[in-house]
């Protein structure tokens, strides 16, 4: 009977993700890196520095598309807004600078040559022009 521990005190199975406080996935973080064969050898820390940037690049983009979308009196967050919130962050839209999204759209721009000149009050009937 030696060796085999105090009878029926089964631990509760505890997930690498919980220990390091996060909601991606470390394990499946890790098992992606191995099968990647990204390095000959993964750390034991790569996952987890990995999966916590992820999980806050993810944070960062749905908390603006979330700000996109309310300004839009949306309850649902559409591509449109994801787009609208990369491309209004100059951090994200020079991560994501070579990336298309998918029924994102265009950021809303006319370009100042294409607006009409603004007319100065005041001045006389006729306007000259010179060529």
């Amino acid at each position: 009977m030696s060796g085999r521990g105090k009878g029926k005190t089964a631990k509760k199975a505890v997930t690498k993700s919980a220990k390091a406080g996060l909601q991606f996935p470390v394990g499946r973080v890790a098992r992606y890196l191995r099968v990647g064969k990204y390095a000959t050898r993964i750390g034991a820390g790569a996952p987890v520095y990995l999966a916590a940037v992820m999980e806050y690049l993810a944070a960062e983009v749905l908390e603006l598309a979330g700000n996109a979308s309310r300004d839009n009196k949306k309850t649902r967050i559409i591509p449109r807004h994801i787009q609208l919130a990369v491309r209004n962050d100059e951090e994200l839209s020079k991560l994501l600078a070579n990336t298309t999204i998918a029924n994102g759209g265009v950021l809303p721009n006319i370009h100042s040559v294409l607006l009409p000149k603004k007319s100065k009050k005041g001045t006389s009937g006729s306007v000259s022009q010179d060529f």
